[in-house]
């Protein structure tokens, strides 16, 4: 799945959760196209018609144009009548009956890439609390697509040497390659449980195994198979991490990484940690 079709499948949920919050009856919005100094509005929840859907909104126009441009929550109590706004698109918002209207910049790394907007078909102030439920419907983008923006740099970031991953022969002195491929490996794990896109998640597991391909087993042996959570936790104490440290990585209690870590060296028969990290390199499900 591309970038902007996951950021508009964010923008979709971010939607209804934000009229679930706010209990406001109609929520739109959609990403700033890319080179472009407008806003598509691909989004809809709660309309009554059609006016809005794939309206461009230029920055510094209207209300969601003036958010864009200033980065900020903008709001008007009824939107034809304001003077704070350029009218462009009283049209589309008369058609669909709004009149109290706010617009929510999504920003990202210092640029605003969307914009969330809510609405009453009544002219009345909207309150801080509705404000606030809206801007945080805005943060979870903002989260989501950071953390998407992260799992394309680390594939980009992988994927070169990802076709000659294996351990260094005698004498290349590929160790610090090495390290830089466990490096990324740890990262790609901690990183896809939090991916809601299941495309690129999925994408990012594939990587991380052409980043560990597994070795042969001994023909005594069977197969060690470790759980995803395993792998993950035994990933993050293989660069060094604590528990504590690979609880607060992967979004898990310390708890909860101590039972996934114990369960880890039962099934590799290992009795400390960096003995269950050996036999997981050994066992080709750690580079």
């Amino acid at each position: 799945m591309a970038a902007d079709a996951a950021g508009t499948v964010e923008i979709r949920g971010a939607l209804v959760r934000l009229r679930r919050a706010t209990g406001l009856p109609v929520a739109f919005g959609g990403l700033v196209e890319p080179g472009r100094q407008r806003t598509r509005i691909s989004e809809i929840s709660g309309a009554a018609g059609l006016a809005l859907r794939g309206l461009a909104v230029a920055s510094g126009n209207g209300l969601g144009g003036r958010a864009v441009v200033l980065a900020r929550p903008c709001a008007v109590t009824d939107y034809s009548l304001s003077r704070q706004i350029s009218h462009e698109y009283d049209a589309a918002v008369a058609e669909e009956g709004l009149r109290s209207v706010l617009a929510i910049p999504v920003i990202v790394r210092r640029r605003v890439r969307g914009v969330l907007y809510g609405a009453l078909r009544t002219a009345q102030p909207l309150g801080d609390r509705t404000l606030t439920a809206a801007v945080q419907a805005a943060r979870d983008v903002e989260q989501a697509l950071v953390v998407g923006d992260e799992a394309r740099d680390l594939l980009t970031a992988a994927r070169p040497g990802a076709a000659t991953v294996g351990p260094p022969g005698p004498g290349s002195g590929a160790g610090a390659d090495l390290e830089q491929v466990r490096e990324a490996h740890t990262a790609l794990r901690a990183l896809a449980p939090r991916i809601a896109d299941p495309v690129l998640r999925a994408e990012l597991l594939e990587v991380c195994g052409l980043l560990a391909p597994r070795r042969p087993q001994r023909p005594a042996g069977q197969p060690v198979v470790l759980a995803p959570r395993e792998l993950d936790v035994l990933a993050c104490v293989a660069a060094g991490a604590t528990n504590a440290a690979a609880a607060e990585r992967l979004g898990l209690r310390p708890e909860t990484v101590k039972g996934y870590l114990r369960a880890a060296m039962r099934k590799l028969g290992a009795g400390t940690r960096g003995e269950a990290v050996v036999a997981a390199r050994r066992a080709g499900l750690l580079p």
